[in-house]
């Protein structure tokens, strides 16, 4: 998933990324991105997990979160209403595109 998100979004966005979901607080924290994408089923942590540390975390809580998953179709994230969690979520089956709408939505003042 991280080579398919470099290469569909290498040109236009500046893109750090890790394997490690126990590293996104401190990676959060050094580089303060704009919007975090992250995977929802992990080993370790899950990314429910993952975006309770960041909420957790006053340096870093306002930062959006975009979860990406296999657990769900882009026909059941209609359903779902796009979120999961309670935070904004896509299928990782969704067109780049859709990708693309998703992420300026969460990024645009």
């Amino acid at each position: 998933m991280i080579d398919f998100l470099h290469a569909h979004l290498g040109e236009r966005y500046d893109i750090v990324s890790t394997n490690a979901p126990e590293n996104v607080l401190a990676l959060a924290r050094k580089t303060a991105p704009s919007l975090i994408l992250c995977d929802v089923d992990m080993p370790g942590m899950d990314g429910g997990d993952v975006s309770k540390e960041l909420f957790g975390d006053s340096e870093v809580r306002d930062i959006p979160v975009l979860f990406i998953t296999n657990l769900v179709s882009p026909a059941d994230m209609k359903n779902v209403g796009h979120q999961i969690g309670g935070r904004p979520a896509i299928s990782k089956q969704a067109p780049p595109e859709e990708l693309l709408r998703r992420i300026e939505a969460l990024t645009q003042p």
